[in-house]
């Protein structure tokens, strides 16, 4: 009877993979998000250098770009728009102020719509 090629690989692979130490436990400062700590947010809309084209801009941020990404990525997803994250500030496609505002306070930061 011709064997599984899984069981051909385990009698070949077993004894080194024996032989291999344990994975590590993720420590729980890896294994948590980056965290953004609450604050006073300003929602904008801008024009300038965008041909004529609408964007939401968050601005206000202080601390890490990866917490500013995560938030970025949460926003974009809920809305549906496109958009980017960094330098301390959350680009997002389109005049979308309203629901970003309303969305930030939610989530318990300080946002007020700027103009």
């Amino acid at each position: 009877m011709p064997q599984d090629w899984k069981d051909i690989l385990q009698g070949r692979f077993s004894d080194e993979l024996a032989s291999l130490p344990p994975d590590p436990e993720p420590s729980q400062a890896t294994a948590q998000a980056p965290v953004l700590m609450k604050q006073r947010l300003v929602v904008a809309i801008d024009r300038r250098r965008r041909a004529g084209k609408q964007v939401t801009v968050v601005s206000g941020f202080t601390g890490d770009d990866g917490a500013v990404a995560e938030l970025g990525r949460k926003l974009k997803t809920r809305l549906g728009v496109g958009g980017t994250a960094g330098e301390g500030e959350i680009v997002l496609q389109g005049d979308v102020r309203d629901k970003v505002v309303a969305m930030l306070n939610e989530m318990g930061h300080s946002a007020k719509r700027g103009n």
